[in-house]
């Protein structure tokens, strides 16, 4: 646990890197968005406006006339178009007097631009000899877009028409889309950041599953190994003889062999290799090679092929027949264990205390030890062989007293299909 603490923290802060940069880049790429947006849409503003203002202006510039230096405004009374502007007005120049209003709506002479300011769009209109625009402050605070249209007499300009709209509410609809363009970019941001968080997550889960397969299997390991080597130093300080060593060493061989199989399974370094084999002779030959024990060990078996990995289906049934032998028997007896083999399945049966019914699934957990000692870890490693054979592992019932634990396993015939077929 304590070896994985740093990597699983560096992993951890990696995510949260990635997450970051996804983020800040993310960012960066909306709210360049958002200011072009915000840009063209000002633009465009900008642009149509000026091209309505304009268009009002030449309108009502030609609906007026010149006769004789008599200017006749008798049509903007009636024209629809001088109703329709913020301000609309027609001024002339007035000799020393310089530009005055000839006709306004509003009719206060406050809207119109300052006379330094009439005198310069006069003067900017006859140079140009069209349209001119500007934007000027009202002496109420409102900005106002001017556009200027000629009033010809003739062959020179009498007259100026001049019309203004508000700037004001096409500046507050543009604030309110760069508004909710700034919302939606905020919004956008954060999925984005939740969406990196989970791929990141995504990707990275292989590593920590890793990582935990690594910390299972040191954990199982020191788990198997503790007993064994107590048992083994035991035996040796006791001066009991070397037999006995000889058989703890050779357990804790095939503890170490079978915890590394294992390991290299689950992190994918060692794939599963299926071959035919005859799973009784195989159960018969573990039988032969368990350590001398009082206890008998009976053994019937019947000719059946499965496809597996000898050493693991091995190291499964050598964990059931110890698991029998160790909690299988009366304490003060040896314990009595039969195991039979036939179609795929493996039972083995003890007459010990028997297992209750809340603990039947319980027992094949990891490091779950019994009264009688062991390391826990040898009947979920049962179950993992079986799943990974595309088998089972479980507690069947058994007549009278004692335990029935069986191992089944899709026979040769059926493990071709999609999913194999167990004995029932």
């Amino acid at each position: 646990m304590t070896a994985r603490r740093p990597a699983a923290a560096r992993l951890r802060r990696t995510r949260w890197t990635l997450t970051l940069l996804y983020a800040v880049v993310s960012t960066i790429s909306l709210v360049t968005l958002v200011i072009i947006a915000a840009s063209i849409d000002a633009g465009s503003r900008s642009r149509d406006l000026d091209s309505e203002v304009k268009g009002r202006a030449e309108a009502l510039s030609r609906a007026v006339w010149i006769d004789q230096g008599v200017l006749h405004l008798e049509p903007l009374s009636e024209d629809e178009l001088a109703q329709a502007s913020d301000v609309t007005a027609v001024v002339q120049r007035a000799g020393a007097a310089g530009v005055q209003s000839r006709w306004s709506r509003p009719s206060n002479a406050g809207v119109l631009p300052p006379a330094a300011r009439l005198d310069e769009l006069w003067a900017t209109t006859v140079r140009e000899q069209g349209p001119v625009f500007a934007t000027i402050a009202a002496p109420d605070g409102r900005r106002l877009r001017w556009a200027t249209a000629p009033v010809w007499d003739t062959d020179r300009i009498g007259a100026v028409v001049l019309i203004a709209v508000d700037l004001g509410p096409g500046a507050r609809s543009h604030a309110q889309l760069v508004l909710w363009l700034a919302i939606g970019c905020g919004v956008l941001v954060l999925a984005s950041a939740g969406t990196g968080h989970l791929l990141s997550g995504k990707s990275m889960r292989p590593s920590m599953r890793a990582l935990d397969q690594q910390e299972q299997f040191l954990a199982e390991a020191a788990h198997e190994l503790r007993t064994p080597l107590a048992t083994l130093r035991l035996a040796m300080e006791s001066g009991t003889g070397t037999a006995a060593a000889v058989r703890h060493v050779d357990h804790l061989d095939r503890l170490v062999t079978g915890l590394l199989s294992r390991a290299r399974i689950d992190t994918g370094t060692r794939s599963l290799e299926l071959t035919p084999l005859r799973l009784d002779l195989l159960v018969e030959q573990v039988v032969d090679e368990l350590p001398h024990r009082d206890a008998p060990v009976s053994v019937r078996t019947e000719p059946t092929v499965v496809l597996g990995d000898p050493d693991l289906l091995a190291q499964a049934v050598r964990n059931l027949v110890e698991n029998a032998l160790r909690h299988g028997g009366p304490a003060d007896r040896p314990a009595v264990v039969r195991v039979r083999v036939s179609a795929g399945r493996v039972s083995v049966r003890d007459h010990g205390p028997g297992i209750a019914d809340r603990d039947r699934e319980r027992i094949f957990g990891d490091r779950v030890a019994g009264e009688r000692g062991g390391t826990g870890v040898g009947l979920a490693i049962v179950r993992w062989v079986a799943e990974l054979h595309g088998g089972r592992a479980y507690v069947a019932d058994a007549p009278g007293d004692g335990a029935l634990v069986e191992l089944a396993l899709p026979t040769s015939s059926s493990a071709h299909g999609p999913a194999g077929t167990l004995p029932s």
